[in-house]
C-alpha cells in the first residue's frame, strides 16, 4: 500500500521478523533432529530414532513445525480471518487488471511510462496519480465507475508497475512532476482535472509550483486524495518522534534498503506468506468497511516493486515542501482526507483547505490511507461530480470558482 519514509522501520521491524520466524524453525527442527540421533546398543551405532511424546525433543519438532507453517502460510490463516470480520460483499473486487488503451511515453531521462486510457477516446479528462508503494492498478475502482461519462488516463510512476526506471535514480517530486506535465500534454490542449493519492497529491502540488502557468488553462481543478503538504514525515502519527529520528535513523534505514534491496524484497515476499504485512496494511490502511480483497490487494504490492526504489522515493520526500504553493493556487479544488489516517493525518488536509483560497474538503469517514478504496461508491460520486462542474464551467474569471 501506499507508504512515506517512517514506514521504513515497519518495514524492517516486519522484515526481521520474518527472518526470526523462519530462522527460529530452522533452529528448533535442527536441535530436535539432534536429539533424535541415539546409540543403539545392539546394532553398535547411532541410529535415527525419534522419541516422540510428551518430551522436550517432541517439543521442539512442534515448534518448529508451527514457526514453519507461520512462515509458509500465515498469510493463508490471516486472509482466513480478515475473511470472517470483514464485511460481506456482492461488489466486483480489485484486480490488478491492465485492459485500457495502452501507450509508452519516452521520457529524456530513459523513463519510459506506461499510460492507460479508459472510458471515452474524447471528452472531459481525469489524470489519476497514485501513491507511492502501490501502482496505477489502485485505481481499479474509479477505472470501473467513471469510464462512462469521462476519459480515465492513469500512469504509472518511474521504476514503477510497468514504467521503466531512470538512468539518473532521479526519484524526485520535482522529476515526477515533470512527467506528470508530459502526461497532460497528451490530453491534446483539452483542460483536464489532476487526481492525486499521497505522494500523488504531493507530485500535483510540485507540478503546481513548477507549472503555474498550466492552472485555469490546461488544468482546470485539482483533487487532493489522502496526502500532504510537505514532509510527510512531519504530518503522521507521532510527528515529533518521527522528527527527531528523520536524520538519525530514519535516512540510514533508506539507504541500507537501497544496498540491501534483494535481500529487504526476500523479508517482503516473507511478509506477505507469513501475514504480517496483511496485518500492517490493514491497521494503516483500512478502517474496518473493506474486504479481505480489498487488504490482499494492498498488500500485494510489496511483491512486485522494488525496495531500492521504494526507498529513493521515500528519500525524495524528505525534501518535499509545498507550504508556499498552497495559496497561490488560483482553481477548483477539491480535498478528500480519511477521518483516521495514520500515515497522512486529515490536519494536513484541513491545512490544505485553509490555504487554497478556492478549496472545499469533503472528508471520508471512517478511513485510513486507503479510504478511497474502502468507500470507492463514494470516493467515484465526489472525483465525478466535481470534475463535471470543473470541465464545464465557462472559459471566464468563473473557472476558478467551485460551482457546486
Amino acid at each position: 500500500m501506499a507508504m512515506i519514509p517512517t514506514a521504513i522501520i515497519l518495514i524492517w521491524f516486519s522484515g526481521l521478523l520474518s527472518l526470526g520466524i523462519i530462522g527460529g524453525a530452522i533452529y528448533l527442527l535442527y536441535q530436535w533432529y539432534q536429539t533424535a540421533w541415539v546409540y543403539d546398543r545392539l546394532l553398535d551405532r547411532v541410529v535415527f530414532n525419534p522419541d516422540i511424546g510428551m518430551n522436550a525433543p517432541t517439543a521442539l519438532l512442534v515448534g518448529g513445525l508451527l514457526l514453519l507453517i507461520w512462515a509458509i502460510a500465515g498469510g493463508f490463516l490471516v486472509r482466513l480471518f480478515l475473511r470472517l470480520i470483514s464485511r460481506n460483499s456482492t461488489h466486483e473486487q480489485p484486480t490488478p487488471a491492465r485492459d485500457g488503451r495502452i501507450q509508452r511515453l519516452q521520457r529524456p531521462d530513459g523513463t519510459e511510462l506506461q499510460i492507460e486510457r479508459y472510458g471515452r477516446t474524447e471528452g472531459p479528462t481525469l489524470i489519476f496519480t497514485h501513491g507511492w508503494g502501490t501502482d496505477s492498478t489502485e485505481w481499479y475502482y474509479v477505472k470501473r465507475q467513471l469510464a462512462d461519462r469521462f476519459q480515465i488516463i492513469v500512469w504509472d510512476l518511474p521504476g514503477v508497475g510497468e514504467s521503466t526506471r531512470p538512468r539518473t535514480n532521479d526519484y524526485s517530486l520535482e522529476k515526477f512532476a515533470s512527467d506528470l506535465n508530459a502526461v497532460i500534454d497528451l490530453s491534446d490542449g483539452q483542460p483536464v482535472i489532476l487526481v492525486g493519492h499521497s505522494i500523488g497529491g504531493m507530485i500535483t502540488l510540485t507540478f503546481c509550483r513548477l507549472f503555474p502557468e498550466a492552472l485555469g488553462t490546461r488544468v482546470a481543478g485539482l483533487v487532493f486524495v489522502h496526502t500532504t503538504y510537505t514532509n510527510p514525515v512531519r504530518t503522521t502519527t507521532l510527528a515529533r518522534l518521527n522528527t527527531a529520528l528523520e536524520r538519525p535513523v530514519l535516512v540510514p534505514l533508506l539507504h541500507l534498503m537501497i544496498w540491501l534491496a534483494p535481500l529487504v524484497w526476500v523479508m517482503n515476499v516473507m511478509s506477505y506468506l507469513n501475514g504480517s504485512s496483511h496485518i500492517s496494511t490493514k491497521l494503516s490502511g483500512f478502517a474496518g468497511t473493506e474486504t479481505w480483497q480489498e487488504v490482499d490487494f494492498a498488500s500485494r504490492y510489496g511483491l512486485y516493486m522494488s525496495p531500492a526504489v521504494l526507498a529513493r522515493g521515500m528519500l525524495g520526500m524528505l525534501r518535499y515542501d509545498a507550504t508556499e504553493t498552497l495559496k497561490t493556487i488560483r482553481v477548483p479544488t477539491l480535498v478528500v482526507p480519511a477521518n483516521r489516517d495514520p500515515v497522512c493525518k486529515p490536519e494536513a488536509s484541513e491545512r490544505i483547505n485553509l490555504d487554497v483560497p478556492t478549496a472545499e474538503i469533503t472528508p471520508l469517514a471512517p478511513a485510513k490511507h486507503m479510504g478511497f478504496m474502502e468507500h470507492n461508491t463514494q470516493f467515484a460520486a465526489l472525483v465525478s461530480d466535481f470534475a463535471g462542474a470543473c470541465l464545464h464551467a465557462a472559459p471566464s474569471a468563473d473557472v476558478f470558482k467551485r460551482v457546486i
